[in-house]
């Protein structure tokens, strides 16, 4: 059965700034803030939260269907999804405008400098899950244009399919009122550790609340693994350690893969988390959100 992965697809231009950002920012001075980083090195990526979801998903034997729009400079991706194996029957490309482009900055602790250019991403909400969509088990909100994750949130809800809510770094685009309306029509709600913290800001409810109005709650610690909440309960999931530690980009979204992965094949969340652990820590060895491959230790 097909997942369906609402989100955006992006060109990712990923660069490496040597020092630590925190050494070059002088915390009284933030009120004229003008700093400058050299990157020597500096590459160009396929990304977009739908498109690394998708990559990962595929790699563990799953059928991922995104749906997301690309601009008028989107063919090259396009011919990279098909090249892969991944339908792009619910891809639609936007003309007279550029795909959205992620502009990302590391440095040598993996701290991250996110520029984004949304594209069309914004016209993303034109496609539309129809009701009488067929061999789609669950799917997946993850970030998007604003009024794309709305209606796509509702159009599960009245195609009776079960999604994940991933607001991921469009969270801060919704009030109180709406977050809540994503928390209580969703059947599991995935973050991180800051995003969960926002999360309870908004709503006004704590982790085990939300748990108790959904099938399942995880929030994502990076190296320290996962916590899975389940009806008010709390359960660790401690991190896969990796190889080593080159680039951070896409490890959040290589761990929803394997997520709805997991969630397809009727796993208990915690070993869907336990896998998403070890994805994530495959995909920080590589550079890229999708340039890692998966090894026999996977399974």
């Amino acid at each position: 059965m097909a997942v369906l992965i609402c989100g955006s697809l992006a060109f990712d231009t990923i660069m490496t700034f040597e020092g630590r950002f925190a050494e070059q920012i002088l915390p009284d001075q933030l009120h004229i803030l003008n700093v400058s980083f050299l990157v020597p090195s500096l590459r160009r990526d396929f990304g977009g939260c739908a498109g690394n979801i998708a990559y990962s998903l595929k790699l563990l034997g799953g059928e991922p269907l995104p749906m997301a729009a690309l601009g008028s400079d989107g063919a090259e991706y396009l011919e990279r999804l098909q090249s892969l194996g991944i339908s792009t029957a619910h891809v639609r490309q936007v003309e007279d405008t550029y795909t959205a482009q992620a502009m990302i900055m590391t440095d040598r602790d993996n701290n991250q400098i996110t520029a984004f250019h949304p594209g069309a991403m914004m016209q993303a909400h034109a496609n539309r899950i129809d009701a009488g969509l067929t061999g789609v088990r669950l799917g997946i909100i993850a970030p998007d244009g604003r009024d794309a994750m709305l209606q796509h949130a509702a159009q599960f809800v009245a195609a009776g399919i079960p999604f994940v809510f991933d607001p991921g770094q469009g969270l801060p685009m919704f009030n109180a009122e709406e977050l809540t309306w994503f928390v209580e029509q969703a059947s599991w709600v995935t973050v991180n550790d800051y995003e969960g913290k926002m999360l309870c800001e908004r709503t006004g409810w704590s982790l085990a609340d939300i748990s108790r109005k959904i099938r399942g709650l995880v929030v994502t610690l990076g190296g320290e693994g996962c916590d899975v909440w389940i009806d008010g309960e709390k359960e660790h999931v401690t991190a896969a350690v990796p190889e080593r530690v080159v680039d951070p980009t896409g490890c959040g979204d290589a761990w929803r893969g394997a997520l709805l992965f997991g969630l397809e094949q009727g796993w208990p969340l915690a070993r869907c988390a336990a896998l998403g652990n070890r994805l994530g820590a495959l995909k920080i060895a590589r550079r890229g959100p999708q340039n890692y491959v998966l090894n026999a230790a996977m399974w």
